[in-house]
């Protein structure tokens, strides 16, 4: 414990430095005028339209507006995802008839399915989620059933051994031995379907993040544009510190802690 404490400072020292240095390169290449204003807009500039979306009442609301959206396309995919993953990862007859679906499908352009999404789900939060869900389900499941099949078969075939039955070896064996794996394919998921947020709210969309990015566009409103970048790559970030806080608590037996 001593020696991890140290190795966490240092570990936030360096993220902390390595975030500066960004904001330093920014501010150099604004303020000395080597990228004009229109492409880089300066740092005061970006801070001061989060004050200006404040005074208008969107800066709260269309950010609980892009979380409630990706959390609920996401959380719909997580939970279909899981159970299959684990049912292609230990049923050869159940790989042999999805996964080669899963495969078909994860090559599809999600942007490519937008019209679609509006024609089969209206102009309202659901196909926001559709859109969230199927940037994310098919690798989703993919990459749990790939978590799954690392765990050693010496395992279930002494759980077998033991007496255990079908339900048994899931609950177990499989599951506790995949969670770790499981929920690092949660966490980058979870960042796909952030990145998935302005596909999501490209058409038909009136709040939001990516709804005021595209707004902002219209306009040249570039320091609109970076102010929204920034809310979600924080959120990004909290949400990924967040699953990898919860993977420490939820598997302490894991390697990776």
């Amino acid at each position: 414990m001593k020696q991890g404490i140290p190795t966490v400072r240092r570990g936030a020292w360096l993220a902390a430095a390595s975030l500066s240095a960004v904001f330093g390169i920014w501010a150099a290449l604004a303020y000395t005028g080597s990228v004009k204003p229109l492409f880089l807009p300066p740092p005061h500039k970006v801070f001061l339209s989060f004050g200006a979306m404040y005074r208008e009442g969107i800066l709260f609301s269309y950010t609980w507006d892009s979380v409630y959206r990706v959390m609920v396309g996401w959380s719909l995919a997580a939970v279909i995802a899981v159970p299959l993953g684990l049912l292609i990862a230990t049923s050869r007859r159940a790989a042999h008839m999805v996964a080669p679906v899963m495969e078909f499908a994860r090559y599809l352009p999600v942007v490519a399915l937008v019209p679609l999404t509006l024609l089969y789900f209206g102009i309202g939060d659901a196909q926001k989620f559709a859109i969230i869900f199927l940037g994310t389900f098919f690798q989703l499941v993919l990459m749990v059933a790939d978590s799954v099949a690392t765990v050693p078969a010496d395992l279930s075939r002494a759980a077998a051994t033991l007496g255990a039955n079908r339900m048994q070896t899931y609950r177990l064996v499989l599951f506790p031995g995949a969670l770790p794996g499981i929920m690092d394919d949660l966490r980058i998921t979870v960042g796909w379907a952030w990145t998935y947020l302005v596909v999501a709210e490209l058409v038909a969309a009136n709040s939001g993040l990516g709804y005021m990015i595209l707004r902002a566009q219209r306009f040249l409103a570039i320091d609109r544009i970076f102010a929204g970048l920034i809310i979600i790559g924080v959120l990004g970030l909290l949400t990924d510190y967040l699953f990898k806080l919860l993977a420490r608590l939820i598997t302490p037996w894991s390697e990776k802690r």
